[in-house]
């Protein structure tokens, strides 16, 4: 079952969802969703510097990828055809008992930005901000500016608390992320 805004704004006055900072739930809170903001951290990748991507050479993802951070005032430009990761600027954790998903928002996929490739789903005992996998598919480029509604979060019940939640996972990957973390495939046997 998906949470109403009513239920949304009791999971967060009861602690059982907990989105830091805050959330001005006049402008972020949908009917059945949140809405968070973009952050100042970019994972960019260096195209030019290598023939192709090899998820089994954990140095290359790193060495491929770079972080970049804007400032407050001035936008990130997105290409056409590019990708980079993103964060919030919220981050928020999960019972064991909820899963959130990422979606994105009509008015920018109407400029052709897309907030994530595959990974849309957060799952119950998730700690840590939202990477977003932010792709342009428009022909024009676009200003993404730190502090804009980029993106929305739905919560779902599960059928009964997960026996082993994210935060419990001994190979956890992502756990409390804070930046736009390279991928971590190659950690994976």
């Amino acid at each position: 079952m998906v949470l109403s805004d009513k239920d949304i704004k009791k999971a967060l006055k009861s602690g059982r969802i907990k989105i830091s900072p805050k959330p001005d739930l006049k402008l972020q809170l949908g009917s059945c969703s949140i809405d968070l903001r973009l952050g100042r951290k970019f994972r960019i990748f260096n195209h030019s510097e290598h023939p192709y991507i090899d998820p089994r050479k954990p140095k290359l993802a790193m060495d491929m990828t770079k972080e970049v951070t804007v400032s407050v005032q001035k936008p990130f430009i997105l290409q056409p055809r590019d990708f980079v990761l993103a964060t919030t600027i919220e981050s928020f954790s999960l019972p064991d008992d909820l899963l959130a998903r990422l979606e994105g928002r009509s008015s920018l996929g109407r400029l052709g930005i897309v907030v994530h490739s595959t990974a849309s789903v957060f799952d119950p005992g998730w700690n840590g901000v939202v990477v977003m996998e932010l792709g342009n598919l428009g022909r024009m480029p676009v200003a993404l500016y730190p502090g804009m509604r980029v993106c929305a979060l739905t919560f779902e019940e599960l059928s009964s608390p997960a026996e082993v939640p994210y935060s419990k996972k001994k190979k956890a990957k992502y756990a409390n992320q804070n930046a736009p973390e390279e991928s971590k495939i190659s950690l994976e046997k």
